[in-house]
């Protein structure tokens, strides 16, 4: 019998350029606007030498409608251009998950 899954994650990793170069802004303008696509469920980030953003979807539909919005498109067109010396995005299947609450 095949379960359902219960969601989605879409890993983001990157390396960045020097400088902010109004990375931060557009940044928090994409996790509003991922806020308000239909089908997302989360995001998690966080920051060192390497960056990693985890955003939570219902599914591959809601993914595929995300990466193809027009500011987002204009985002990522910009983080190639300006912002990252390299990255990488995996898509999962989150299958199980589990944590320390009781």
């Amino acid at each position: 019998m095949k379960t359902k899954p219960l969601y989605y994650a879409v890993i983001f990793t990157s390396t960045r350029t020097d400088g902010d170069n109004g990375y931060a802004e557009m940044a928090q303008q994409m996790e509003v606007l991922a806020k308000q696509q239909k089908g997302f469920l989360g995001l998690e980030s966080a920051r060192e030498e390497i960056g990693i953003t985890v955003s939570y979807w219902e599914s591959l539909e809601a993914i595929t409608n995300w990466k193809q919005n027009t500011d987002h498109l204009i985002a990522q067109e910009k983080g190639i251009k300006d912002w990252y010396k390299e990255y990488k995005v995996r898509i999962c299947l989150v299958e199980r998950e589990y944590d320390s609450k009781k």
